[in-house]
């Protein structure tokens, strides 16, 4: 495995990305990038990063804005906002087009960058994502009040393990305790919290939506059948694949999986992306 735990560094507008970089010993292979959902962080890919890199995938794992290791600095947020970091990203590391990997609203947000620039998108891997907005404007304005208030000190770091460890339904990762203790401790960070809820209070898959139709890329959806954040995760698994054009062999239903099967159920998630990215045309130019 190549050099892969030092932490790099990407200069945007208002601030510093941050992002580790895993090549096969060979130092080659087509470009994977792969980001963390709200309020989560980088280690949330450590059960499937891997097998990837073994099957010969370079796999680049980035912090949201104000996550993880990246500045806290920025002050604008969003699907748009993380789509347009992905694509900067790829277009830095000069081995385009990428795979984009998205959990949750990282989900959303590759799915914008591939509609944004199919130039440098050759696939997508969307685990449990969020590509319309399902929440009526009054309900919205009921949450972002919620957000204001739960998403402050000194609380704010339990309530949102608490809810990551419940959207976390069926089967757990032998290191669900240990992540979620990670998770919390970030959000203790009084500058990280802060990000995370203007994040929260930002966030409109709306602009994903208006997207859809601009969507080249093949993609893989995958999504927990006991995920809380869906009303029926099946149906919205359906209308995503409808929505992409996704065949059924690309379209996944975890039976014993919440809303993070990346480390809840490596075993199912794993076979299915290398099935996955196997099928996929070559990649143009010198990395075809």
């Amino acid at each position: 495995m190549g050099n892969s735990r030092a932490l790099r560094h990407l200069d945007r507008p208002e601030g510093r990305l941050t992002y580790t970089d895993t090549s096969p010993a060979d130092g080659g292979g087509p470009l994977l990038v792969a980001v963390p959902g709200m309020g989560d962080l980088r280690s949330t890919y450590d059960d499937v990063t891997p097998a990837l890199v073994e099957a010969g995938w370079r796999v680049v794992v980035a912090d949201l804005r104000g996550h993880g290791d990246a500045d806290t600095t920025f002050t604008r947020h969003g699907d748009d906002a993380t789509g347009s970091d992905l694509l900067a990203l790829v277009e830095h590391l000069d081995a385009g087009p990428a795979v984009l990997m998205g959990s949750s609203m990282g989900a959303s947000a590759a799915t914008w960058a591939a509609a944004e620039r199919p130039d440098l998108v050759r696939g997508l891997v969307l685990l449990s994502p969020f590509l319309r907005e399902t929440t009526s404007p009054g309900k919205q304005r009921l949450l972002h009040a919620a957000y204001r208030v739960l998403f402050t000190r000194p609380w704010g770091a339990a309530v949102w393990a608490g809810y990551y460890s419940m959207i976390s339904k069926g089967r757990r990762s032998p290191r669900h305790t240990e992540h979620v203790a990670q998770v919390r401790s970030a959000m203790s960070d009084a500058d990280r919290l802060r990000s995370f809820r203007h994040l929260a209070l930002a966030l409109d898959h709306g602009v994903v939506e208006r997207r859809l139709a601009q969507v080249q890329a093949p993609a893989l959806a995958v999504v927990g059948a006991l995920d809380p954040d869906f009303t029926d995760p099946a149906a919205e698994l359906a209308w995503v694949r409808e929505a992409l054009g996704v065949p059924s062999e690309h379209s996944v239903l975890v039976p014993d999986a919440g809303h993070y099967p990346q480390h809840q159920t490596p075993d199912v998630v794993v076979p299915a992306v290398l099935g996955f990215l196997a099928g996929l045309p070559a990649a143009g130019g010198r990395h075809g």
